[in-house]
């Protein structure tokens, strides 16, 4: 297992052998594929981007949490936080990719973009102008940015600049103000942790501690931020990093739990059960079957 969370320029591509760029778009099936439909953990330091998903399911793991996508959506992810991806194999959509230096009075941070601190899911209303309209320009950017037509950077920063505007006009109520700010950084600042440590199995005590906090004062604010106990969120973390190991590896039952500091395999089924509502050796086999039944017929 990785040590840490890499830090890419583009998904999978770490370093600087790209050539210099402000803007990169490309499908999301022509990326992820290649990686088994699933994107891991990961952030951009530099980069802002949209994925704009048309049809087809997946997940976003956030550092707020894992979010279903339901089409038709748009996710924002501002430089720096970490973040990852699941996509169906039968996924439609688009991911841009953006240097927010280079983007002018739209992306300034006094702008559309302002409120945009942690990465979010837009759902959007199916069968609305707006809808369509923003739809129809992220595939006008995919188009200019696949031509080498007359004008093509001025075509591209007019669709590019239409997106943050549009989706400014979405992200003001989207992004919840009524939280402390303190209190918001912390749980932040948790689940970073939560993130790091917890193959090392440490207790609600143990996190308050390294966030110089009494435990009694982290469940507090976890409880009034997100409305879940410390337990939770180390739980959920744990069993997704469960799931994605049955899904993606073939190691054992046993062999997992013990990667995820589990000392007895017993304990971590039943943990397993309790937070996904079967055992890890049936969903790992309702699982396969259930992607082995999307997957394209090659015969065909």
């Amino acid at each position: 297992m990785a040590a840490g969370i890499p830090t890419y320029s583009l998904y999978g591509e770490e370093g600087s052998a790209q050539r210099e760029f402000w803007v990169h778009c490309e499908t999301i099936a022509a990326r992820s594929s290649g990686y088994r439909w699933e994107i891991g953990l990961h952030r951009h330091d530099t980069f802002l981007q949209f994925l704009y998903i048309r049809t087809g399911s997946g997940d976003a793991l956030l550092p707020a949490g894992t979010v279903v996508l339901q089409p038709p959506c748009v996710i924002a992810v501002p430089p720096g936080p970490v973040h990852g991806f699941r996509f169906s194999p039968d996924i439609d959509g688009l991911v841009v990719t953006l240097v927010p230096d280079r983007l002018g009075p739209a992306a300034d941070p006094a702008g559309p973009l302002a409120v945009l601190a942690e990465p979010v899911v837009l759902a959007l209303e199916a069968g609305t102008a707006d809808t369509h309209y923003l739809e129809t320009t992220f595939f006008r950017i995919a188009a200019e940015y696949g031509d080498e037509r007359p004008a093509r950077e001025e075509m591209l920063e007019a669709h590019v600049a239409t997106v943050i505007l549009m989706l400014g006009r979405l992200l003001a109520p989207a992004i919840p103000d009524t939280l402390p700010d303190v209190n918001a950084a912390r749980v932040r600042a948790l689940h970073d942790l939560i993130l790091k440590h917890h193959r090392a199995q440490l207790t609600v005590e143990g996190y308050a501690r390294l966030m110089g906090l009494s435990p009694t004062h982290l469940s507090r604010t976890v409880r009034q931020v997100t409305g879940r106990t410390v337990h939770d969120l180390i739980m959920e973390r744990s069993m997704e990093e469960a799931r994605r190991a049955l899904l993606f590896t073939g190691y054992s039952v046993q062999d997992i739990a013990e990667n995820l500091g589990y000392s007895d395999p017993a304990y971590f089924s039943r943990c397993f059960r309790r937070q996904v509502g079967m055992t890890p050796r049936a969903w790992r086999e309702e699982e396969r079957a259930r992607m082995r039944n999307k997957l394209p017929d090659a015969s065909v």
